[in-house]
């Protein structure tokens, strides 16, 4: 046995020095220099012929330093995605190989800055200088690589963190009709990374400029620009930027997620982006499925959204976190896109327009909005709390239908809607004034166990207020205990619960009176 073993090492020491030797002086190979010319021109994409030797998503070089990338290779011409302003290009004109695939600029450097997906900066500063770049399509990291998604990421939305946790590493959805606060939920949720160490990547995919603009203004109002990169594109850039903002702004993350960081990145929004898809699609004549989008509509989020993941620490720890945003039509979560992303992602916010004409707000519809990570990734100071929220107030929106009609109520049912009722007000948040772990825990402890029951619905808020403020008068350890997220006593509830009756006796007061 052990001759036969040293003879297979024999083979193979020369086998390897044989490979060795053959590879001394090996040159990387030059790209054959290949100049095509261009045979049509139209809105977004161009029609090549003459480049026998390129291959499937190569970048081309076309005259005044615009690229474009090879969608269809067909056996006499290949199909080009744009990748800005065209006007200048006519029939006739060269185009040469470059001999890599599309890949975006990453590094440090981009912390703070506003940029289009190929890297060149849109706000007021100086020129970036890059010194990696990466392919804006990488594979997904295998499940090997991937651990479990089980610390969580905070939002400082009590609604989210209390009902529908994000775990890092998770990929949450949001969406809604138009105009039902679905931007601002993810940037509150970037707002409270300030001090969680996790750096954000804020995606727009043909927004308006004026809304960029009042994004980007709250980000350096609230100082988290230091933490953030913005890749932004307008609604009126060319389809091939819109298509490529998703895949370059995850590239981005990817580079610090390997580095071990925790990323967050939000698309903002996947609608445009399928839309911007669509386009290219019919105007390279690909064949039309369902609502004319092409067949592999469903590949191009899944293979983007499977990119996210929460790293073992053989490879760093990092971890990405994604919040896509879908938009709705006429409150329709069962139309094409919605239905594919919902199946892609972890779980899903839904924002309702009649909780948002109601002033509920954030408008989360509780009933349609799940986390399948869930108490996973929740706090352990949340889940004692938290337990029976739920529960709760799907019994009162059920019982709220009824008690509309007049039907007279027994004692029990009226104790429910008005404590289903007290719920309603304190999920509610005012935009961009994310709120800590440790004030959420004291209004949730006051809440699940009934103290603002008896403050009235107009004072809700100014009481709320005054429970968070409770930070400053509980002992200290207590506190400590509350912000690393320890197992709470009997007593140190006992103690909360007292201080809490306490601060509130004044609002117990008012209501006897007016009784």
């Amino acid at each position: 046995m052990a001759t036969s073993a040293n003879l297979l090492n024999s083979i193979f020491d020369d086998l390897l020095n044989e490979i060795q030797q053959s590879s001394e002086g090996f040159t990387q190979k030059i790209v054959p220099e290949e100049t095509g010319t261009i045979k049509s021109v139209s809105t977004g994409v161009a029609i090549v012929t003459g480049l026998p030797g390129a291959g499937f998503e190569e970048l081309l070089l076309f005259k005044g330093d615009l690229y474009g990338i090879a969608f269809n290779i067909d056996e006499d011409e290949i199909g080009v995605v744009l990748l800005g302003e065209h006007a200048h290009l006519q029939a006739g004109d060269p185009v040469s190989r470059t001999g890599r695939v599309m890949d975006a600029p990453v590094g440090e450097e981009m912390l703070g800055r506003i940029i289009d997906p190929l890297g060149n900066p849109l706000d007021d500063k100086t020129k970036l200088t890059f010194h990696k770049r990466l392919p804006i399509e990488r594979p997904a990291p295998p499940i090997t690589d991937r651990a479990p998604v089980e610390q969580p990421l905070q939002t400082g939305i009590k609604v989210v963190d209390t009902l529908i946790p994000i775990g890092r590493g998770q990929r949450e959805l949001i969406l809604g009709d138009r105009q039902t606060g679905k931007t601002t939920i993810a940037i509150d949720t970037i707002l409270n990374q300030h001090d969680q160490h996790v750096i954000c990547i804020y995606c727009t995919i043909g927004q308006r400029a004026s809304s960029i603009a009042k994004v980007v203004a709250t980000l350096r109002e609230k100082n988290a620009m230091e933490y953030t990169v913005v890749v932004a594109t307008k609604g009126n850039d060319p389809p091939g930027l819109l298509y490529l903002a998703p895949y370059a702004a995850t590239s981005i993350a990817e580079y610090f997620m390997e580095k071990g960081h925790d990323v967050l990145v939000v698309y903002d929004d996947l609608t445009h982006h399928a839309r911007a898809y669509r386009e290219l699609s019919l105007l390279l004549r690909r064949p039309p499925g369902r609502e004319a989008f092409p067949g592999d509509i469903f590949y191009i989020h899944s293979r983007l959204l499977e990119r996210s993941t929460h790293l073992i620490n053989e490879f760093g720890g990092g971890s990405l976190t994604a919040l896509p945003i879908i938009e709705t039509e006429a409150q329709n979560i069962s139309a094409y896109i919605p239905t594919n992303l919902i199946s892609i992602t972890d779980g899903q916010i839904y924002l309702s327009p009649k909780l948002f004409e109601m002033g509920v707000l954030p408008a989360v519809d509780v009933g349609k909005s799940v986390s399948r990570v869930g108490g996973k990734a929740q706090r352990k100071s949340y889940r004692g709390v938290a337990g029976s929220l739920k529960l709760a107030y799907s019994q009162f929106e059920e019982l709220e239908i009824f008690a509309r009609f007049g039907t007279r109520l027994d004692e029990h049912t009226r104790k429910s809607i008005i404590h289903g009722e007290r719920i309603r007000a304190c999920l509610k948040q005012p935009e961009n004034h994310p709120i800590s772990v440790e004030q959420q825990i004291l209004v949730l402890m006051a809440l699940t166990n009934g103290l603002f029951d008896p403050v009235p619905l107009g004072k809700m808020s100014e009481a709320e207020l005054k429970v968070r403020n409770l930070m400053i008068e509980l002992p200290s350890d207590i506190v400590n205990r509350l912000k690393l997220d320890e197992q709470l006593s009997e007593d140190d509830r006992n103690q909360i619960l007292a201080h809490t009756q306490k601060m509130l006796q004044t609002f117990y007061n008012e209501t006897l009176k007016h009784e």
